[in-house]
């Protein structure tokens, strides 16, 4: 299983942000949470960011920036993208194991 399902992500360009319907059993405090962190993100690195589901149940943070974004901050994306899975571990981890409990059984 190679297919990645997204769960939710913010876009700097469209200054929009999207939640997989798929997920909404999600309690909406988690939802209110996953939205902060995106929106914020993208705020403070600009470009896009998606949360990912791959095909084992493990949540990846994808970063894309368009090619011309020359404010685009690649260093703070990193350093963004640490702190966010350093300071919602338990958030993440737990998201992981609801996706592996509920989608892949």
């Amino acid at each position: 299983m190679d297919e990645k399902k997204v769960l939710c992500g913010a876009n700097s360009y469209t200054q929009k942000y999207y939640f997989n319907d798929e997920f909404s059993m999600l309690p909406e405090n988690i939802r209110d949470e996953l939205k902060i962190l995106c929106v914020l993100y993208v705020e403070d690195v600009g470009g896009i960011l998606t949360l990912e589901f791959d095909g084992e149940g493990n949540l990846e943070l994808r970063v894309e920036n368009e090619e011309t974004d020359y404010l685009f901050d690649e260093i703070g994306s990193v350093l963004k993208i640490k702190q966010i899975q350093r300071e919602k571990g338990e958030l993440l981890e737990s998201l992981e194991l609801f996706y592996r409990t509920f989608y892949l059984n």
